[in-house]
């Protein structure tokens, strides 16, 4: 029998996906589960997205796109940075791509040879993993504790990481698995490590719409001095509630990268052409789209982290980006209980399934007290998850006494 590839061995399951068939089998008993394990907004796609496919029904061929997607797509994207962010692009920087994910993978493999050193900070999107393993790549993790709301380690941290064979820093802003929103000093830090190292920094935008309590994402396209450096990942999916549409965004200003992307582009043909069209006619979307889909998550998470502060052993920074918050519950095993709730447990008919926190680690041994919340359903739904999950963690019975600090942990 042929053997399977290393690459195939080692290619981790999702902590976001794997526990998929325990809910089904939930649900196949009758009971009700709520869905907090994904990213998946519960918000209805824009109108102008399906009325755009709908009158492109009309076209008798449905065509591959240009490699770098369509022109007047790229160009529909530059004006809404321009207006939404005042970033300053041309069609040449983007090539669009299958969803933010083909976006990573582009950056890895154009930029990075196998044996070559990322540093991340962690918990990361735990994709990333993945990513790096197709790529013969190393995650270097430098760990930040919710004990200190996943604040970024100082500049000596990041310095401390760095070898002959360190190539890249990835960050996610705001942050998927945490909901961190890195500042201006946060971004000054990590360009101050790129350009004295010579670096890429890899920057996961795909939640740059989703800053609260008055605080304002930037976007590491905006740093000075890192026009060679910078590389935006962007995605339609959780801006535009288009998850499906898989269509994203490889962005950069390095024109020698950008055509070493475009190689990768051209092979594997195109991106979806009717996820362009769909998204073209999103980007004018007014600004009071932004502005009420911010105020209802605001409200969403509100309803999430006041509920888990009230669980007795629960820790939990309030967050202000993205939407999702990662805290440490007191329970022995997040792989353990994540699975336990959807095999053994139900309050009222009703379970809930999240993400186990040790997925989003590099770090053996971290996360197994945190599990990753999205906060993607209504404000009714959520204040019943938690009080399923209040419930749940008083019957658990691999729960624990809460830690002091996470970072005695680590």
């Amino acid at each position: 029998m042929p053997t399977i590839s290393q690459r195939g061995q080692q290619m981790p399951a999702s902590p976001i996906r794997k526990l998929v068939p325990f809910a089904e089998a939930a649900k196949a008993r009758g009971t009700k589960v709520y869905h907090l394990n994904i990213g998946q907004p519960d918000l209805p796609t824009p109108a102008p997205f399906w009325d755009a496919v709908r009158q492109f029904c009309n076209t008798p061929v449905l065509e591959y796109s240009h490699s770098a997607g369509i022109l007047s797509y790229r160009q529909a994207l530059c004006d809404y940075f321009l207006r939404r962010h005042k970033l300053s692009l041309t069609p040449d920087n983007i090539i669009i791509t299958n969803g933010g994910s083909e976006a990573v993978r582009f950056a890895m493999a154009a930029c990075l040879n196998p044996g070559d050193e990322v540093i991340v900070p962690e918990p990361f999107y735990a994709n990333y993993n993945s990513f790096a393993i197709e790529s013969g790549v190393k995650i270097v993790p430098l760990t930040t504790y919710v004990t200190e709301s996943f604040d970024l380690p100082p500049v000596e941290a990041f310095a401390a990481c760095i070898t002959p064979r360190t190539k890249a820093i990835i960050l996610c802003n705001p942050s998927n698995p945490t909901g961190k929103l890195y500042s201006d000093a946060d971004l000054a830090k990590l360009r101050e490590i790129v350009l004295k190292h010579d670096l890429y920094l890899f920057s996961d935008e795909a939640y740059q719409e989703f800053a609260y309590d008055g605080e304002t994402f930037r976007s590491a396209l905006s740093l000075e001095g890192m026009e060679q450096h910078v590389v935006v990942m962007d995605t339609v999916s959780k801006r535009w509630s288009a998850c499906g549409a898989r269509i994203g965004a490889f962005i950069t200003r390095n024109t020698e990268l950008y055509n070493a992307a475009m190689r990768l582009a051209q092979a594997r043909l195109s991106p979806p052409t009717l996820g362009q069209i769909g998204s073209q006619a999103l980007c004018i979307l007014p600004d009071s789209y932004y502005t009420e889909v911010q105020a209802e998550y605001v409200a969403r998470r509100d309803t999430v982290i006041n509920a888990l502060q009230q669980i007795p052993g629960v820790i939990c920074p309030r967050v202000s980006g993205a939407f999702y918050v990662m805290p440490s519950l007191p329970i022995d095993d997040s792989d353990r209980f994540c699975q336990w709730l959807l095999e053994e447990f139900s309050h009222e008919g009703y379970t809930v399934m999240m993400a186990p926190g040790t997925g989003f680690y590099a770090t053996p041994g971290l996360g197994r007290q945190e599990v990753r919340i999205a906060y993607v359903l209504e404000r009714q739904h959520l204040a019943h998850a938690m009080q399923c999950l209040a419930v749940a963690l008083e019957q658990y019975p691999g729960r624990v006494a809460p830690q002091a600090t996470a970072k005695a942990n680590a």
